[in-house]
């Protein structure tokens, strides 16, 4: 069996490629196949609303069932794909069924960290990537008890709030000096640990997990320092790693990520590649980009699919994130590349829990913006990354003046 496009994953970039795919070509068959016994489901819920328990686990899902069947595409699922051969346009599914494809999608996201220390394998520790993860987490916070989240990323303070919004006690163990420090900095990073100990979290800096005791299952965490830390589970939100397998065993070409262009194709003919998986070439920045957030598959999935049908894309966003923990709610836009001697300038009061901050360096005539974050500040995205894009020079007592308007600084 042939089929004109075939997507492999079971994440929200491959609803929106099928999006993109049915803009342009409303009738060339499609088919999904993805490793989950679910059809393919967005993930910032998975942290946010479903562990939280405001919302039930249907809010995960772009489309129905239904969906899919009125626009003619075949949804494969609970199957693995174990292999692609790009030469003869062809995939092998696990148990041997070979699927015939005249263009590919690898939309294959991307898999959990997992500790790697004495007593890993206990029961009682929770890694958060899939809807099966964020219930059964969920039914954990309700029963309370001692929790440890280990990793102060997006992951681990979403999860620390989560907890102790269901009652649990929460410590929290981090090697950085702050939370999300290797991503905005020790200054901003700081006004999450205050967040997090506002909110009775016993933050931990500085320190790592050594092992993790228990015989058969978790009763503690003991840290580099010697600390023991009682504990009924842990979460482990120490990062992941693209699903790179099935491309490098195809001869993609691969660097942290599916090396693809502009308009998302990857270096074999006929195969595309996005979402968390892809590392595509941005135009803006210069260089290749792997972003592990909702926007880049919303965005990414949709480009993907209109590029296979063969629109003229240039995927060229600038990468950007949300967080909710507690009564904050924030957005994040920019990149600041690694080794990047970036000044932190702050407009507003952290302590008032309503700010914006930019990451800026020498530029002409004052500063230039590489990223921007808000804080209960809404409304102010669009002048953020307008002020990004123009990579003006911008008077940095003005940038940091909550009485000029952002617009005003946009050249």
């Amino acid at each position: 069996m042939s089929v004109r496009y075939l997507i492999v994953g079971g994440g929200l970039a491959a609803a929106r490629a099928v999006e993109g795919i049915r803009e342009v070509d409303p009738d060339g068959p499609i088919t999904v196949v993805t490793a989950e016994d679910r059809l393919p489901y967005e993930r910032p819920p998975l942290s946010k609303g479903i562990l939280l328990g405001s919302d039930g686990p249907d809010v995960v899902f772009r489309h129905p069932a239904s969906w899919y069947a009125e626009q003619g595409v075949a949804v494969r699922q609970g199957i693995a794909v174990t292999s692609v051969d790009a030469a003869a346009r062809t995939a092998w599914l696990a148990g041997g069924e070979r699927q015939e494809w005249e263009r590919l999608l690898l939309a294959t996201g991307a898999s959990v960290r997992t500790l790697a220390v004495p007593g890993a394998d206990l029961s009682g520790i929770h890694y958060l990537r899939t809807l099966d993860d964020s219930l059964s987490l969920r039914e954990e916070f309700r029963a309370g008890g001692d929790v440890v989240v280990v990793g102060a990323g997006w992951i681990g303070l979403e999860a620390a709030a989560a907890a102790r919004s269901h009652g649990a006690r929460v410590t929290m163990v981090a090697p950085g000096p702050a939370p999300l420090h290797s991503v905005l900095g020790e200054q901003v990073g700081c006004w999450f640990t205050d967040l997090h100990r506002a909110h009775g979290v016993d933050v931990r800096l500085n320190t790592r997990v050594a092992r993790i005791e228990g015989e058969t299952a978790v009763t503690g965490v003991t840290t580099a320092a010697g600390e023991l830390i009682p504990a009924r589970i842990v979460v482990a939100g120490v990062g992941v790693r693209p699903n790179t397998a099935l491309a490098e065993a195809a001869g993609a070409a691969v660097d942290n990520g599916i090396l693809t262009d502009a308009a998302l194709r990857t270096s074999l003919p006929g195969v595309w590649a996005a979402g968390d998986v892809a590392a595509w070439q941005s135009t803006f920045l210069g260089t290749h980009l792997r972003v592990e957030h909702w926007a880049n598959a919303l965005d990414g999935g949709f480009a993907a699919g209109r590029s296979m049908a063969g629109v003229e894309v240039s995927y060229d966003p600038l990468p950007f994130f949300y967080s909710d923990q507690y009564d904050a709610g924030l957005e994040y836009a920019g990149h600041v590349p690694t080794g990047t001697e970036a000044e932190v300038v702050l407009r507003g009061d952290p302590a008032s829990g309503a700010f914006l901050a930019f990451w800026v360096v020498p530029g002409d005539g004052g500063v230039r913006v590489l990223a921007g974050m808000h804080v209960n500040t809404w409304d102010t995205m669009d002048a953020v990354q307008g002020l990004i894009r123009s990579r003006a020079g911008i008077d940095r007592g003005r940038l940091g003046d909550p009485a000029v308007p952002l617009e005003e600084l946009l050249p």
